[in-house]
């Protein structure tokens, strides 16, 4: 694939330098949109919008959208008003809508200046929503029908209509109001008898989301019941948009990005790492690791505050690094299980104690399969290799530490999840950093405390 691209790139190349822009233009036309917005991307800055300009309008609307907000600004500042207003009245309006948002304030003013007023006042409309809901993330170009069309005017209709909606396979059937009332496919009106109504056709109480819901929700209404586009109603079940299967595409991997900046402790970015600048990286990783440094200092209070005991048994010293890592791990893998599965609603916050009493039941094993381990290890190798201190009480201390961080933090990272998602932030901010965070922090406490009863030492 990477060839291909490749050659693909020097092709486009050779005939925009040579000047054949015939030929450049037929082969851009067996190219699918993602392709081409994929080699213009990298073309030079001076011969893209050359380039652009030869593929038909309708293409050239579809690659626009494929591209990297960066790519359209560059390709916008070139253009005309006229050129401007030919790729905005081609596109589709919740990809109208991404433009807005992308762009800064002074190009916002001149594409909203080139749409015409029907297409302005439904960007408003749409921009008013909240970001991340199901209503800024819809489209409002759909086929809507009436009750008592027949299949044969509902058909008809659809080839008049069809043509400027997102998509034609599900039809939507309203009333005078646009509440919505049901659904109905093409092939269903197609293999119809020609007299068969609407109403007669279609599948009743329709599936939908709130223009409030969350995208996620949408999303995942989607996946459970294998829709390609869902409906979109206000409060009053009146229908304003559709989501289709190439936005919540967009927005799995919108989410799924988001959470995996959160569980790493970085602020999210919408832009491509290459394409991030050095400040920028800077700037969403640094109020992460000021919090989580400020944070790591309880470590090292508790260490201080032991620090007389230590001396007593400085063997001890060698197995915290052990201790805390064995605890962080394994309050990270019981977390991110919870957040995989409070994400794709497999888990519930009324699941809470079931969740708790199965991670409860997977420590105790956890921790009793590394406790054992590792005492076999401190017996047999580290005291023979390593350190002839360590005696048996000692190892016993430290296993036993081990077994009981084990199991606090098993439920640490599996409660901590939950209570995000009880207090409405994101399950993924709870993950790795902050549980381990906490769980070194209990490590030691704990570690501390049974040396203390065990080996009689104190602080």
């Amino acid at each position: 694939m990477k060839e291909r691209t490749e050659i693909l790139e020097e092709t486009f190349r050779k005939l925009a330098e040579e000047k054949k822009y015939a030929s450049l233009r037929d082969l851009m036309q067996t190219l699918y949109p993602a392709d081409i917005a994929a080699i213009l991307s990298d073309m030079p800055e001076k011969l893209m919008p050359a380039i652009f300009r030869l593929l038909p309008k309708d293409l050239a609307a579809e690659t626009f959208v494929e591209m990297e907000s960066d790519v359209k600004e560059t390709l916008i500042r070139s253009f005309s008003d006229t050129e401007l207003k030919a790729v905005i009245d081609e596109m589709y309006m919740d990809d109208a809508v991404d433009l807005i948002e992308e762009m800064p304030a002074n190009m916002v003013r001149r594409i909203l200046t080139q749409a015409d007023a029907d297409t302005r006042k439904q960007i408003n409309e749409i921009l008013k929503y909240k970001d991340d809901s199901a209503g800024s993330v819809m489209t409002t170009e759909f086929v809507a029908l009436t009750p008592e069309m027949t299949a044969e005017e509902a058909i008809n209709h659809i080839r008049r209509t069809g043509v400027d909606k997102e998509t034609i396979n599900t039809c939507y059937v309203l009333d005078e109001k646009y509440h919505l009332l049901g659904t109905v496919t093409i092939r269903t009106l197609i293999l119809a008898n020609p007299q068969d109504t609407c109403e007669s056709l279609m599948t009743a109480n329709a599936i939908s989301v709130g223009t409030q819901d969350d995208q996620e929700t949408a999303v995942q209404m989607m996946s459970k019941y294998d829709f390609t586009s869902l409906p979109v109603v206000d409060a009053e079940n009146r229908m304003v948009g559709i989501i289709t299967v190439d936005d919540a595409l967009d927005i799995m991997e919108e989410e799924a990005s988001e959470d995996i900046a959160k569980m790493a402790a970085i602020t999210p970015s919408d832009k491509p790492y290459l394409k991030t600048s050095v400040f920028e990286i800077w700037k969403n990783r640094i109020p992460w690791l000021l919090l989580l440094m400020i944070s790591g200092t309880f470590t090292g209070i508790v260490i201080s505050r032991f620090e007389s005991a230590l001396a007593l048994v400085p063997v001890l010293t060698a197995y915290i690094p052990m201790m805390m890592d064995t605890g962080g791990n394994s309050g990270s893998q019981a977390s991110v299980t919870i957040i995989r599965g409070l994400s794709i609603n497999d888990l519930e916050l009324k699941d809470v104690f079931h969740v708790m009493w199965k991670e409860f039941r997977v420590s105790i094993l956890c921790g009793a399969a590394l406790s054992l381990a590792n005492f076999a290890k401190l017996m047999v190798f580290d005291r023979r290799f390593i350190n002839p201190d360590i005696t048996v009480p000692v190892a016993a201390t430290i296993c036993m530490a081990m077994f009981f961080t084990v199991v606090i933090a098993k439920l640490v990272g599996c409660t901590l999840p939950m209570l995000a998602k009880k207090a409405h932030l994101d399950p993924a901010v709870m993950a790795s950093p902050f549980i381990t965070t906490i769980v070194d922090v209990l490590s030691l406490l704990v570690l501390f405390t049974l040396a203390t009863s065990i080996l009689k030492i104190y602080a």
